[in-house]
């Protein structure tokens, strides 16, 4: 089983010969599980810690308590990734009074940052389930309860000579991946019609005066998570100074998020 975009991801960085910013820490974790896929009750995500510190290592658990940070310190780890968050709730002070309050105090003293990935990881196919799976020897395994809301379909209309631009920028931004499929799209030829008013600028056609143009719609899939990344891969190529698109919420299931796991064990077990 492989894990691209996470456990080999993380095994890259710890190949790095020199500190690295915790910020690009955040960026590989977070694309292997988005924060947005996590539980309203959960709180994953930075909980100690700028993330412009330069980490040198760090340790994984899965609880950070006040001694987790102790054995941080004495290991010359200055990060700690926790499965389960520290901070679940509002404090209203940190005294020292509870074993969440010592161990923020022992991390903040010790400029130990810490870092959760709770249920976003849980609700990935790639996650905690596919760790647990593969130890038991599972195979072709698939969500048990998927997550719903997770894709949506982008629509927009091109000139026929940019297409191809536009679709490869957003096929390159994360866009048209279906299972173990990638670069899907689906394409109409038409005609489209406007009509520059004044303080336009034109890509073609005359101000004041209705143009038509060949174009092409093309329309895509994208986890939702993806949006604002794609959109503006989009935008970016596209040539018009006004750009026609629309996003649509699809109630299909992305066949890698939810929560659970199921797969098929190598051979019967009696």
């Amino acid at each position: 089983m492989s894990f691209p975009a996470g456990i080999a991801a993380m095994t890259n960085l710890a190949a790095q010969p020199s500190a690295m910013r915790l910020s690009e820490i955040i960026r590989v974790l977070e694309t292997w599980a988005p924060p947005v896929l996590q539980e309203d009750y959960d709180n994953s995500g930075l909980q100690v810690g700028s993330p412009e510190k330069e980490v040198k290592a760090a340790l994984v658990a899965l609880d950070c308590t006040e001694e987790v940070v102790t054995e941080a310190v004495e290991r010359g780890c200055d990060l700690v990734i926790a499965h389960h968050p520290v901070i679940f709730r509002g404090l209203k002070g940190i005294t020292g009074r509870t074993g969440v309050e010592r161990t923020l105090l022992a991390a903040i003293k010790q400029d130990v940052a810490i870092y959760a990935i709770h249920t976003n990881l849980d609700n990935v196919i790639s996650g905690v389930n596919a760790e647990i799976a593969a130890r038991l020897g599972l195979r072709e395994l698939a969500i048990l309860d998927a997550k719903p809301g997770q894709l949506k379909k982008l629509v927009v209309f091109v000139p026929n000579a940019y297409g191809e631009t536009v679709r490869a920028a957003m096929f390159a931004a994360g866009a048209g991946r279906i299972g173990q499929y990638d670069e899907c799209s689906y394409s109409l030829e038409g005609m489209g019609t406007f009509r520059p008013g004044e303080g336009t600028n034109a890509f073609v056609g005359r101000k004041g005066e209705r143009h038509v143009e060949p174009e092409i719609r093309i329309e895509t899939i994208l986890h939702a998570p993806l949006e604002r990344a794609v959109v503006q891969a989009m935008l970016k190529a596209h040539p018009y100074e006004e750009v026609a698109y629309d996003l649509y919420p699809l109630a299909n299931n992305h066949p890698g998020i939810g929560s659970g796991a199921i797969g098929q064990l190598p051979e019967p077990m009696g």
